[in-house]
């Protein structure tokens, strides 16, 4: 019996990976302005999906919901550079106090400007919290503050 269970383990882990793959090609193709969306397409493509299942998934692969449906997180976007993603999303930059960056993004956009920071492993940021269209991103100090707002301004201006 423990063989059994074991076999049922390693084919459900299959599938979801089966399914996880067929989520970011949908998202990839653009059919996803709704979780419900998803669940009819995947079962079209054979996949077995709830809405509760596509929810832990797409949290899996990294997806985001905007304000247009979801969306894969930058790092897995094919057709474009990551940072040229981030600057189409920044709309302005406000200092609050010397350790406090105020990112405003476009609606929807600010947890994947958030996650890019998080993973760019730049100097001095401490953390980013990212809503619906704004990430709070707390510098080590007023000097990283500001190289951390001069590096994104010229990313923007080079874009």
């Amino acid at each position: 019996m423990h063989i059994i269970i074991q076999i049922n383990v390693l084919n459900t882990m299959n599938l979801q990976e089966y399914r996880k793959q067929a989520i970011r090609e949908l998202l990839h193709d653009g059919f996803a302005t709704s979780q419900k969306c998803l669940v009819e397409e995947l079962k079209k493509k054979g996949h077995v999906a709830t809405q509760s299942s596509v929810s832990r998934d797409l949290k899996d692969i990294g997806a985001f919901k905007t304000i247009d449906g979801y969306t894969l997180g930058i790092e897995q976007q094919k057709d474009s550079s990551p940072i040229q993603s981030i600057t189409d999303l920044i709309i302005d930059l406000h200092i609050a106090g010397p350790n406090l960056l105020v990112i405003k993004t476009r609606i929807g956009a600010a947890q994947q400007v958030a996650l890019f920071l998080d993973e760019c492993d730049y100097p001095g940021i401490v953390g980013n919290i990212g809503g619906d269209d704004t990430v709070f991103t707390a510098t080590s100090n007023k000097i990283n503050q500001r190289s951390l707002i001069d590096s994104i301004k010229f990313l923007i201006k080079r874009s």
